[in-house]
């Protein structure tokens, strides 16, 4: 039996014309992203967690411990008793202190709950030291981001709550953030709720989802299962709908920049990567980079072909697209293709087919490190 903590949710929230109600029992493993387009609900949800929420009507409890029940019991704790961290879109650290300050007002208001986390070992995992004497104004978003997530840590919280934290951030500081945040549960034994509309950061960071829509769960589970289902196309988004596959590092070509990744028993090759041979990744596919035919090519100068069968097709009728789902070496693919194709192909269920993938397409899309094993290339 699992020992992961386990967030029971039953909440409504009215807020003008929006209408927020959520049912579910949430297994708080790794990193847990809440997902939908802007205005789903996401960040009303994330702050009824958080006590933030007052006109919240039902019941939360975590892991049996009851944080608000609205009914004849009456039970609301605050937001300083649920021994939670929160970190805003905006950092909002506290202008007037240095980093130093911000950090030591968490610790003092830690003091007496939780299991400590070591100052130490929050300063070396978010390269703090160079940063203690400087105020708020003087860093990069990156860099504010960074105090923000390590203030929370210092909190000594039992969960973390992440709304939306690198939407304010460019793709590169995007990318220098990411893998400190996938690391957190392991590091500091906290899980993670993440609040987010792209799908990259799910694909990266996520083990397990929940997506909204309008206010309602629409689907839950884990990453790669959820985000490999066509159904759901409304509410994740068609332009960067796609899957998540995990493979391993084979080897490394340095006279053509390439990695040799192993996917079952085929190979893909993927825009260098620096990871040693073993190494376990997510491997993010977009169906839009995904064509299908019906007979292996060949002398074309994708690398990139997996054998597959056609799972299920989606038409689109008001548009001219087509979501195709296929099963393939080592995990399922979605292909976005045209309706035309599909008719002329003669594609249906039970087809096989062969995907084929740029290599280019997948620069960027080979993110987190999920294992490793000794020695290098």
């Amino acid at each position: 039996m699992s020992d992961d903590p386990v967030l029971f949710i039953d909440v409504r929230i009215a807020i003008e014309a929006f209408e927020l109600a959520v049912k579910h029992e949430l297994p708080l493993t790794g990193v847990t992203a809440l997902f939908g387009h802007s205005g789903s609900g996401k960040t009303t949800l994330l702050r009824a967690f958080a006590g933030l929420e007052r006109g919240a009507q039902g019941r939360i409890a975590f892991n049996g411990e009851v944080w608000q029940d609205t009914s004849p019991s009456r039970v609301f704790l605050p937001p300083e008793q649920r021994a939670v961290g929160y970190v805003f879109q905006d950092a909002r650290l506290f202008p007037h202190l240095t980093v130093e300050g911000n950090l030591a007002f968490a610790e003092q208001r830690a003091s007496g709950r939780g299991e400590a986390i070591e100052r130490k070992a929050v300063l070396a995992r978010f390269g703090l030291e160079p940063l203690l004497a400087r105020h708020p104004s003087t860093l990069s978003g990156g860099e504010r981001q960074r105090v923000a997530i390590a203030r929370a840590l210092l909190t000594r919280p039992r969960l973390l709550l992440m709304d939306e934290p690198l939407s304010a951030l460019d793709a590169r500081r995007r990318a220098e953030i990411l893998p400190y945040i996938a690391r957190l549960p392991a590091d500091f034994g906290v899980p993670v709720v993440y609040v987010t509309h792209a799908v990259d950061e799910v694909a990266y960071l996520a083990d397990s989802m929940i997506v909204l829509s309008e206010g309602r769960k629409v689907a839950d589970g884990p990453v790669a299962e959820t985000l490999a289902r066509l159904d759901l196309g409304p509410a994740t988004g068609r332009f960067e709908a796609g899957v998540v596959l995990e493979a391993s590092v084979a080897s490394h070509d340095h006279v053509y920049q390439l990695t040799e990744l192993v996917l079952g028993q085929a190979a893909l090759f993927v825009p260098l990567i620096d990871a040693p041979a073993g190494t376990v990744v997510r491997l993010r596919v977009r169906a839009r980079d995904v064509a299908l035919a019906i007979r292996r090519p060949e002398e074309i100068t994708s690398r990139n072909i997996l054998e597959g069968k056609i799972l299920e097709i989606v038409e689109e009728s008001q548009t001219a697209f087509a979501e195709t789902l296929v099963d393939v070496e080592g995990g399922r693919i979605r292909a976005r293709i045209t309706r035309q194709a599909v008719a002329e192909l003669n594609l249906t269920a039970g087809v096989n087919v062969f995907a084929v993938i740029k290599s280019i397409s997948l620069a960027g899309g080979v993110s987190t490190v999920v294992a490793a094993a000794d020695g290098d290339v």
